[in-house]
């Protein structure tokens, strides 16, 4: 559990259903891409506006999709309440993915509310367990000695999506445990400060980038091979296209589509249009990235 692992999108038709047709064939693109692994669903896969009937049919198609590929396939989990987590759990498990993922539970007033709820997942499953260390209860904090003390009791939790606050200084005291009650700490926060962390020794990034997956998984093997100054070179230029979706809404679309994925650039999170100026600055900026493209 180490590397480039993406975060689905989720593609939609033109009426704004899910697109299963797409989300399949997402996952050959980023087998294609050479990506570590592939995560759905999260926060960046639309998760707020999912129902439960197309997170349980969305899984189904990904282990579907995913059966003749490489990269690892992470089934996201993650709901309010351990009832309700437990339900999509065991239907995962049913579909034999590679490691569940869980975001903490957001009805949680305390630590041991996150105990109880990971311990059922961890009992559940003899997959790797990932939690995600942010998006629980805004008053709940998973500190170090809770992930440590988790990771002791169960051999397979201990598998993290750090991005909790200031996560730095926490990724720098849980690689102590590691090998041991921590498996594998993976960086977020769209892969901002992924250079560094990779530095600092941590096991890669879990981020909302499917678009560049090829780059991704490229920055990755320069970075296993020792050559910095190239993982530098071409981080930079991947980070002009990330910085351009914080002024472009609903660019990661507009590259689905622009990458022959998607079939539209539909989304729940708004309507997207792309004038003639931001097509140009998109198509300059992407420009740098195709000599690492692999699809």
């Amino acid at each position: 559990m180490r590397g480039a692992f993406m975060i689905l999108a989720t593609p939609y038709t033109s009426d704004k259903t899910i697109d299963y047709e797409d989300l399949a064939a997402e996952v050959k693109f980023l087998d294609r891409c050479g990506v570590q692994g592939m995560v759905w669903p999260q926060h960046a896969s639309d998760l707020k506006f999912l129902t439960h009937e197309e997170r349980m049919r969305g899984m189904e198609v990904l282990a579907e999709a995913a059966k003749e590929t490489q990269p690892a396939l992470v089934l996201g989990v993650q709901a309010e309440n351990i009832s309700k987590m437990l339900e999509y759990a065991r239907r995962a498990e049913e579909l034999a993915p590679d490691a569940l993922m869980a975001i903490p539970p957001t009805e949680a007033k305390s630590l041991d509310d996150y105990r109880e709820y990971y311990s059922a997942l961890c009992r559940m499953t003899e997959r790797p367990v990932f939690c995600q260390t942010a998006g629980g209860a805004p008053d709940v904090e998973p500190t170090v000695e809770f992930l440590v003390e988790m990771g002791r009791k169960f051999d397979n939790f201990g598998y993290l999506k750090e991005e909790y606050k200031d996560s730095l200084p926490r990724m720098k005291e849980l690689r102590k445990y590691r090998p041991g009650p921590i498996k594998s700490i993976l960086g977020a926060k769209r892969a901002l400060g992924w250079t560094y962390e990779m530095r600092l020794g941590m096991d890669g990034t879990l981020t909302g980038g499917p678009m560049y997956g090829d780059v991704y998984a490229h920055i990755w093997e320069l970075h296993l091979a020792g050559h910095h100054d190239e993982v530098r070179d071409v981080f930079a230029k991947l980070l002009v296209m990330t910085n351009l979706e914080q002024h472009i809404p609903g660019l990661k679309y507009y590259m689905m589509k622009r990458r022959g994925v998607f079939k539209t650039t539909e989304s729940r999170r708004g309507d997207y249009t792309f004038s003639p100026v931001a097509i140009a600055q998109i198509e300059h900026d992407f420009e740098a990235l195709k000599p690492y493209l692999r699809t």
